[in-house]
């Protein structure tokens, strides 16, 4: 395993929120930091996902679902120092609906970043290996600097703000020229040089094709990017055993968040399960980041959340297929063991 060093109090970094819309402009409070990347869905209605981050502007919304270009809904208001401020819009506060937001902790206002052939922008977390990158693709082979310096990025999510196009996954798991889209139920795609290119992310930079979707001539792109940390987050893969007993995945922690795919073959949604829309096991409620459909519950891809992973309680294709091939991301409610230091927030 290739983990940086521990921290002790994952929700210092990450946290889930729960609150019922009102249609009125408002604070959501409760996050416990100021986040830098807030994601958003109505657990109720089939309104599209919204994310919005520190270094695009709050205001500007981009959406996981769909290949949409980033686009101001006046739906969103603000970072604020317990969480965020919203309108009254539907999909972010919508009357009387159930919503929930996932919140990061990045390193607040950017800075730019000379790591690359290609200058970023980059709001940077080194202690919880995550940072928030723009930049201008040039249309020929770059690199960018994602500012996790000493950290090497697990994955990588990109997309266009100006143009609409796919959300691009890379995951070190499924080699370095393959890709995923967020948006869409394929499997991993046939490796192509023209989004991420031969050569791995290293501690200071990601590597780019000359793909116009992730790397088009003068246009805006953003990335998330994550590394493994240990007692908090883990990015890594499993093959399923097609049993109600399903496989057990070993993270390191429980599990606050996990984001499922299977990678093997296509047609199945992406799966989002934390552990506040359950508080306990079985996980069940799910929802979908390349649907606006609202929440399921499907016995079918249950897991559960255990004190060092999480294990699979359904037999389903898209979770546990017998033989198939899964990535996932994670983040931790708490680590099974601890660093012994105290964690520091990034301001």
């Amino acid at each position: 395993m290739s983990y940086t060093n521990g921290l002790d109090k994952p929700s210092d970094y990450f946290n889930t929120v729960l609150y019922t819309g009102n249609g009125t402009a408002r604070t959501i409070s409760g996050v416990g930091f100021q986040p830098d990347w807030v994601w958003i869905k109505d657990r109720d209605n089939a309104f599209n996902h919204q994310a919005f981050d520190v270094v695009r502007g709050a205001d500007q919304a981009l959406l996981p679902n769909t290949t949409s270009a980033e686009t101001d809904f006046n739906s969103f208001v603000s970072f604020d120092s317990d969480g965020f401020s919203v309108t009254g819009a539907n999909g972010t506060n919508t009357n009387s609906a159930g919503l929930v937001a996932w919140n990061w902790l990045a390193g607040g206002t950017a800075s730019s970043n000379t790591d690359g052939s290609i200058t970023s922008s980059v709001s940077a977390n080194t202690t919880s290996g995550f940072s928030i990158v723009s930049y201008t693709g040039t249309g020929a082979n770059a690199t960018v600097g994602h500012g996790l310096t000493g950290m090497t990025p697990k994955m990588v999510i990109v997309k266009g703000r100006d143009t609409a196009v796919n959300w691009y996954v890379y995951h070190y798991s499924t080699g370095n020229q393959t890709y995923l889209n967020l948006n869409g139920t394929g499997a991993t795609g046939t490796p192509n040089s023209a989004y991420w290119n031969s050569t791995s992310p290293t501690s200071s930079v990601f590597s780019l094709g000359t793909g116009g979707d992730v790397n088009g001539s003068g246009q805006s792109k953003i990335a998330y990017c994550f590394a493994d940390v240990k007692g908090y987050s883990k990015f890594g893969k499993y093959t399923g055993n097609g049993s109600a007993d399903g496989t057990f995945v070993y993270t390191g922690f429980k599990p606050a968040f996990v984001l499922i795919k299977r990678t093997s073959s296509a047609g199945n949604n992406w799966q989002l399960y934390d552990n506040k829309r359950n508080a306990f096991n079985v996980i069940n409620n799910v929802l979908f980041p390349n649907l606006s459909d609202a929440e399921a519950t499907q016995s079918t891809t249950n897991i559960d959340m255990l004190s060092q992973g999480f294990k699979l309680r359904g037999n389903s294709a898209t979770v546990n297929g017998s033989g198939d091939s899964y990535i996932y991301m994670a983040f931790a409610e708490n680590p099974l063991v601890t660093s012994g230091g105290t964690p520091t927030t990034a301001r």
